[in-house]
């Protein structure tokens, strides 16, 4: 028999985790949290450039991907972002709103993971680090886990262990082969917002000029974000490109707009009539940085003066302009990408209590599941809204 009787087992100390745990503990559940990193909510504390954007005033459900989008709609009702901004409020945590909705903490990350644990002390949860799982059973009882603390038993087990983004910090697959022990299909995984990566020629023309950023338009498919793109020495970075990363893959068209909200040839035309003496590229430097305009203008165009160029040639300068005829060759992948793609299939997963429909007992919060938000908060706001959806029914 197991030498530990709880109530509730949470496996992973990440957002949704914890969240999870405190709600469970402060109901009066008796809750143990368990973490194979030697601390929990690693993740948290690198987020938002250490200081956690935890989370987006314009939450919605059109924020998120998933193979059955209403499946987000229920939790994300019940918990809002108002909800965590009282929570963060009541813990006298300073907070802004750098752009589009997404809140930062004005100091560190660190404040959120310590408002975490405080609440989970608040619950009672008994909080393990660097303890190691090696087993988990069905009993009639509920589940046995074998870990380090030896075996540990309780009627209900949450599975709270993230996806495979960022390997450095301990995410596995852990959670995925433990639905797949239990019965559930996992949905194939992929790594989400992510950078591009580009190779050949179109590395050799842009590394150079890594550290160089501008605004764009990305767009895959119907999808298009207007963001600002970074340009790294390994290929394409920044909020656009993280962004659209989600929904194109390796061998799709992906269509970039370098003048975004501007008609092209227009502004060319304006160029000749103003400054007609002038370079292509120094006339485009109005518009872009000065370092990039010169290296498009070196690819795509001759350097001489605006007006010895013809309607025809600045038309077609207007078109590379409008779509950069450059092709990522691929993402970084898992090692840099701030989430996983796909997971635990949410058809068998209950919308309002996060249980299982096949094992009773057995819940899956976070990012193990085939939910996956957008850049800007909204996933730590599905991590909060999933974690107490089960946490109020367990």
């Amino acid at each position: 028999m197991p030498d530990h009787r709880f109530d509730t087992i949470v496996l992973g100390g990440g957002a949704a985790g914890l969240m999870c745990a405190s709600t469970a503990g402060q109901r009066g559940r008796r809750v143990l949290l368990i973490e194979h990193a030697n601390r929990v909510g690693k993740k948290i504390l690198m987020s938002g450039g250490g200081r956690c954007n935890f989370t987006n005033t314009r939450t919605a459900p059109g924020n998120f991907l998933s193979a059955n989008p209403h499946f987000c709609k229920s939790a994300l009702a019940r918990y809002a972002p108002e909800d965590f901004i009282e929570l963060v409020e009541a813990h006298r945590i300073a907070y802004h709103e750098k752009e589009l909705g997404q809140l930062f903490c004005d100091d560190s990350s660190k404040q959120i993971v310590q408002l975490l644990l405080d609440e989970c002390t608040r619950g009672n949860v008994r909080v393990e680090t660097q303890c190691k799982v090696t087993r988990i059973d069905q009993t009639g009882a509920g589940f046995v886990v074998d870990c380090t603390l030896g075996p540990v038993s309780a009627p209900t087990l949450v599975v709270a262990t993230g996806g495979l983004s960022i390997p450095s910090m301990g995410a596995t697959g852990f959670g995925y082969d433990l639905a797949r022990q239990f019965g559930h299909r996992v949905l194939p995984t992929r790594a989400g917002l992510v950078p591009l990566t580009l190779t050949g020629s179109f590395q050799e023309h842009y590394a150079p000029l890594s550290g160089v950023s501008l605004p764009v338009m990305a767009k895959a498919g119907r999808t298009r974000f207007d963001n600002a793109m970074l340009i790294t020495h390994r290929g394409l970075s920044g909020p656009a490109i993280l962004q659209i990363s989600s929904y194109w893959q390796p061998g799709e068209p992906l269509q970039i707009d370098l003048l975004p909200q501007v008609d092209a040839l227009e502004f060319l035309l304006l160029g000749q009539r103003e400054r007609p003496a002038a370079e292509l590229r120094s006339w485009l430097a109005e518009r872009l940085p000065k370092r990039f305009a010169q290296r498009f203008c070196e690819l795509y165009a001759d350097e001489r003066p605006l007006r010895q160029y013809t309607r025809p040639q600045l038309t077609l300068v207007a078109a590379k302009l409008k779509e950069w005829p450059v092709q990522p060759s691929g993402t970084e992948g898992y090692r840099t990408a701030e989430v996983t793609l796909g997971g635990v299939d949410t058809t068998e997963v209950s919308s309002s209590t996060m249980e299982s429909r096949r094992v009773p007992g057995l819940y899956f919060v976070g990012e193990v599941l085939d939910v996956t938000g957008h850049l800007g908060g909204y996933n730590f706001q599905w991590a909060w809204a999933s974690g107490r959806a089960a946490g109020l029914t367990i």
